[in-house]
């Protein structure tokens, strides 16, 4: 039941209406008592008894029909209170549901908002260290077993409390207390096997939502992956390891089903023992004179009503335990703390300026080769840096530093006269304009994705965006223009189209700072040029950072920066590396020679 404490604070913020459906739960439970007793009223009354005025239900009976005598009218005033009684239960049922399961509905919605906030302000590290699908898994099938306890739980545990609690006590004081403690011996066993089912069910049930998670993200990988897995003619194979990640779902369910299969019978078992227990000697109860058969059938009657709460009690703790279990990995989700933060006074403004780097070194978390070692270089507003080298050489980290996807622990970067760290991350991200290497397009229209960071533009912005960056006239090719659907990742476009749509994005901010991290490696020399020729003319007083491995893209650049194993090996001018021996000039020249080579395979082809 610990998960009762642990959801209590959300118990509290919806305390009125958990009130509200207990109070109006346990009005049910009580409106529950009164069939049974007018049911053995009317068979008294059929033998020719008279009805001992035992316990407050009876004599509201007989203050209600008049007489201890069974006439028409005294069975239509019986018949009035059944009626009564049952649309009264028929309107209280749905508040208390609308109450209850409403506030765990609320729950789940007010979780699932936690999580995709958590999510949204985690760092690149938090997602290295986690699966896509095992997340999913946490928003989905974890959050629904919460939603269960904190609604089907709540009221199980309610409901056979109070009804259980009612019916007992109808059974002693208005029928036969022996009888009743005669009926409850058996009930022993059934606390102690589910206490035993509750704990095997809570490990089972912990494996079964992480095979689920394991699952998820085969089934993610899989679909984003789908073109990989048919160029390499994988898909059997990859049907074959879906298949066993299934199949160990089935096991880990079927193992819970297997717990969770043991409840019923043995409360059924145990009820049908109550019942022969009450029926043996109830019938010599009735034969010695102790009870009338009206109230052997109510007694009956109210121990059928108790297979409810004991089959709620049953299924209470099948409900907790799944809800514990999950309760626990979402917690456990919730706790990871943040590692980008902002300080308590940083300044909540776009930040403009130079930009100084000054870092000693920089490691990735759980790493111990530095990525970057003595970076060090100053760009005046306005100025355009070329950053190129080898793969793996430190060009992308230089641009995550500065968008602070991680922070550095040795050393500075710089805006104006203030460290990044002294922005908030809204204030520092608002000012930057960043193209990644991987360009993500959403399920959304042309037009929709290149005003993803400026909704309420109009469409003349979002044509001059795209004019920008040499994609308009692409995208009046397509069918519907600007409204074309691009399909999950852009998947429906060609790479040198998604990487234009990524810039005409991230120009649509008019950013302070415009970073390209090898945004023109699927274009062609001719549309590079345009796209850069663009740039220039437009962002006159703004700064832009650009990595490259075509070292035509960085030519104008002001200052050019050669990274060789995160060290800076060669910087300055285009003319300035090429006056100089070193990696620059060989690179250029050879590409150079390249060019020229395919320009000449060309002109012969023609």
């Amino acid at each position: 039941m610990r998960v009762f404490l642990d959801l209590m604070w959300y118990f509290k913020q919806a305390k009125w209406r958990y009130l509200s459906g207990i109070f109006i739960l346990a009005i049910v439970s009580f409106l529950e008592l009164i069939p049974p007793k007018v049911v053995g009223v009317v068979v008294d009354l059929i033998q020719g008894n008279t009805v001992e005025e035992k316990g407050i239900l009876i004599k509201t009976f007989l203050f209600i029909i008049g007489e201890n005598a069974l006439t028409e009218v005294t069975l239509m005033k019986l018949i009035g209170i059944l009626l009564f009684t049952g649309f009264a239960l028929y309107g209280l049922r749905f508040v208390w549901r609308i109450m209850i399961f409403g506030s765990a509905h609320r729950l789940s919605r007010l979780l699932r908002n936690r999580l995709y906030e958590h999510f949204t302000n985690m760092s690149p590290n938090f997602y290295q260290k986690r699966r896509i699908g095992d997340l999913m898994a946490h928003s989905t099938n974890d959050l629904v077993a919460i939603q269960m306890t904190a609604g089907a739980g709540v009221l199980t545990l309610v409901d056979s409390i109070t009804l259980g609690s009612f019916v007992l006590i109808a059974m002693a004081t208005t029928i036969s207390w022996k009888l009743t403690l005669i009926a409850l011996i058996p009930m022993p066993f059934m606390a102690l096997a589910t206490k035993l089912y509750g704990s095997m069910l809570h490990k089972r049930f912990h494996k079964a939502q992480e095979a689920f998670s394991s699952l998820n993200d085969k089934v993610q990988e899989s679909i984003s992956g789908v073109r990989v897995i048919k160029t390499f003619g994988q898909e059997d194979e990859d049907i074959e390891a879906f298949r066993k990640e299934s199949d160990d779902v089935v096991a880990k369910n079927v193992s819970v089903a297997k717990v969770d299969s043991l409840f019923d019978p043995t409360i059924s078992l145990i009820v049908g023992l109550s019942f022969f227990l009450a029926i043996t000697f109830g019938a010599r109860f009735v034969v010695n004179g102790e009870m009338t058969l009206g109230e052997l059938t109510s007694f009956t009657i109210y121990l059928g009503l108790l297979i409810w709460p004991m089959l709620a009690f049953g299924w209470l703790f099948n409900i907790v335990e799944r809800g514990r279990a999950s309760y626990d990995r979402v917690s456990s989700l919730l706790k990871v703390k943040k590692d980008i933060v902002d300080k308590e006074d940083a300044i909540d403004e776009k930040p403009t300026g130079d930009i100084e780097y000054n870092i000693s070194s920089f490691l990735y978390p759980n790493t111990e080769e530095s990525a970057l070692t003595n970076i060090k270089f100053s760009l005046k507003r306005g100025q355009t840096v070329g950053i190129v080298g080898k793969t793996g050489s430190g060009k992308t980290t230089l641009l995550k530093l500065l968008t602070r996807e991680f922070d550095i622990t040795n050393g500075t970067i710089s805006i104006g006269d203030e460290k990044i760290t002294d922005y908030t991350m809204n204030g520092l991200r608002s000012a930057l304009g960043y193209v990644p290497q991987d360009h993500f397009l959403f399920s959304a229209t042309i037009a929709e994705n290149i005003a993803f960071a400026k909704p309420e533009a109009n469409r003349k912005q979002v044509i001059n965006a795209a004019k920008l960056a040499n994609i308009h006239e692409d995208i009046l090719r397509f069918e519907n223009g600007y409204e074309t659907t691009v399909g999950e990742r852009g998947v429906t476009l060609s790479g040198g189209q998604k990487q234009r749509i990524s810039i005409a994005r991230a120009l649509m901010m008019e950013p302070e700072i415009l970073m390209l991290d090898d945004s023109l490696s699927a274009v062609d020399a001719k549309t590079e040029e345009q796209i850069l020729t663009a740039l220039r003319n437009n962002r006159q007083g703004k700064t832009t950072f650009i990595t490259a491995h075509r070292l035509s893209a960085i030519e104008h650049a002001d200052l050019i920066l050669v990274l060789d194993e995160g060290k800076i090996v060669q910087r300055g001018s285009h003319m300035d590396l090429m006056n100089e021996e070193g990696w620059y000039k060989k690179m250029y020249n050879r590409q150079q020679l390249e060019s020229e080579v395919e320009q000449g395979g060309a002109t012969d082809e023609k």
